[in-house]
């Protein structure tokens, strides 16, 4: 995705941190629109489809979280999440209703352009995987199917709306079913991190699954990781 100018939607009510984001996005060769408050994000989300939303988990009107569940329901799209508070449950709660990743105020613009490329490569490797999965017939297990080809997700009939790394961390997960595999690992091949700062985004991660496919497909292996438990009609 990085071949080509990305584009990049920030969400940001405060005028300067707005401006000092866009122009340093720009500055990196990215296309970027900004948008002042939710409904206006909603609305350039769907206007542009960008590549990537930064998005402030407090704005006017709809909140960062409102406005994560409108456009992930649309379509996926990686969400970089920015915070000025402290409470972890705020980040949670963001990356548990789509959020990709989010960054606590003050941050790094160093480190916030770091953060989108990361975001954008596994985009782009995702869609080189869907690609190279064409040919192959869905993973079916009981009454779970993943098609990675078309980045869809079934159980018992209906379709779960996973985000990217929602269904990133369950392909990464089924591959190797009741292999226990590490938070470290898992941040690794998912997320692309190479350090362990961010468990707490595999376990929001893990939620947000449990949530949307049911809490019997991944096991919790306390002190170490996760699991994943096919469903009884396969065993």
């Amino acid at each position: 995705m990085e071949s080509r100018a990305a584009t990049i939607l920030v969400v940001e009510d405060e005028p300067f941190i707005a401006t000092a984001i866009a122009q340093r996005l720009s500055a990196e060769g990215f296309r970027v629109e900004v948008a002042r408050d939710g409904l206006a994000a909603v609305d350039a989300a769907a206007r542009l489809e960008p590549d990537l939303m930064v998005l402030d988990i407090m704005l006017p009107g709809l909140d960062g979280l409102e406005v994560t569940r409108r456009v992930q329901a649309e379509r996926p799209l990686p969400i970089l999440m920015l915070t000025a508070r402290d409470d972890e449950t705020d980040m949670l709660v963001g990356l548990g209703v789509g959020a990709d990743d989010y960054m606590t105020k003050p941050f790094s613009m160093r480190e916030l352009v770091a953060r989108i490329k990361v975001l954008l490569r596994r985009v782009e490797r995702a869609t080189t995987a869907a690609t190279q999965h064409q040919a192959e017939a869905p993973l079916v297990m009981g009454d779970l199917s993943i098609d990675r080809a078309q980045r869809r997700v079934v159980r018992a009939g209906v379709e779960a709306h996973l985000t990217p790394t929602e269904f990133d961390l369950l392909v990464m997960l089924a591959s190797s079913p009741k292999t226990v595999l590490t938070r470290e690992q898992l941040l690794a091949e998912v997320w692309d991190w190479i350090d362990a700062s961010g468990t707490r985004t595999v376990d929001s991660h893990v939620k947000a699954l449990r949530r949307k496919l049911g809490a019997d497909l991944i096991r919790t292996v306390h002190g170490v990781g996760y699991a994943f438990e096919p469903p009884l009609e396969s065993q």
